[in-house]
């Protein structure tokens, strides 16, 4: 087998179906599933032994988010490339073959983020893989744009997770998902420690994805979700910038933050965007500023 495709869940039952579905009806089969469950209460696991007992699926004590459940099954996963897929989420016949033959192109890439597409609005993309810009923001790539875009392979900043393939082995050298992000801005955060060590992230527009959207936090914006994403924006920073480019980068990255506090306050998240923003003292992983004396020396096997 080439490719492991792991699928976070918390209380998706409901999305499984679907999903589980549209993997049967791949043209592609050199993959087997893997399921993380995060403690789901909602039946869950009882439902994936009596309607799936092939798949295995590794049931967590409680939920630990996103980014430990990936870790968890990328650590037990035994295939060159790890597939990681949302539950919420309906995949198109060739999808698996096309992250596989993108993935395969280069050695130096660590990962592909497929074209999601909007799964109620099917006209309109939901991400073509993640932006990073220098106000700190990280934006889904096209989301809200005619499916008509973004129809070319380039390289971009970082793989969005929710429907992305990564080179297994690479994890060991540049390390897992930080798990103090919990959920949100974690593939941004492995991205960008991919692109300092050297390696690429690239785009496939022909493995095409439906995605819901938000199906486990409930909604695009609400306490939990600003909360985190806040404390996230800048631990991204804060661990992957040297300390020379943050000065440099200070007056706009702080000019992003306040922004972004504005529009919230405007939709009643204020105080969570705030609180998110002084829970990032909390963050116990220390500053991780690697500086690469050159990518030949970094991506040596």
């Amino acid at each position: 087998m080439k490719v492991t495709i792991i699928i976070p869940n918390y209380n998706g039952k409901h999305f499984m179906e679907p999903c589980l579905k549209s993997l049967a009806e791949q043209t592609c089969k050199d993959f087997k599933i893997l399921v993380v469950d995060n403690a789901s209460t909602d039946g869950s696991v009882e439902y994936m032994k009596e309607e799936y007992p092939e798949i295995e699926t590794l049931v967590l004590e409680k939920n630990y988010g996103f980014s430990k459940a990936v870790n968890v099954g990328i650590r037990h996963a035994d295939t060159p490339y790890v597939l990681l897929l949302n539950n919420d989420t309906t995949v198109e016949p060739h999808f698996v073959l096309e992250m596989i033959r993108a993935i395969e192109r280069s050695r130096y890439i660590f990962s592909v983020s497929s074209k999601m597409i909007q799964m109620y609005h099917p006209e309109q993309i939901d991400s073509a893989g993640d932006l990073y810009t220098v106000i700190g923001w990280g934006i889904c790539r096209g989301a809200g744009r005619s499916i008509t875009n973004y129809t070319e392979d380039c390289e971009i900043f970082s793989a969005c997770a929710g429907a992305a393939i990564y080179r297994r082995e690479l994890f060991k050298k540049i390390g897992y998902f930080d798990e103090n992000h919990f959920a949100y801005l974690e593939d941004i955060d492995v991205g960008y420690r991919a692109k300092i060590y050297g390696y690429k992230n690239v785009y496939c527009p022909s493995a095409l994805v439906y995605h819901v959207g938000s199906g486990t936090s409930g909604s695009k914006y609400n306490a939990f979700k600003v909360k985190l994403s806040a404390r996230n924006n800048i631990y991204v920073n804060y661990k992957n910038m040297p300390v020379l480019q943050l000065l440099l980068n200070l007056l706009p990255l702080t000019a992003g933050y306040l922004v972004k506090w504005i529009f919230f306050l405007k939709i009643g998240f204020g105080k969570e965007y705030m609180e998110g923003i002084k829970e990032f003292a909390t963050c116990k992983e220390q500053k991780n500023a690697i500086q690469p004396t050159s990518s030949a020396q970094l991506l040596q096997d």
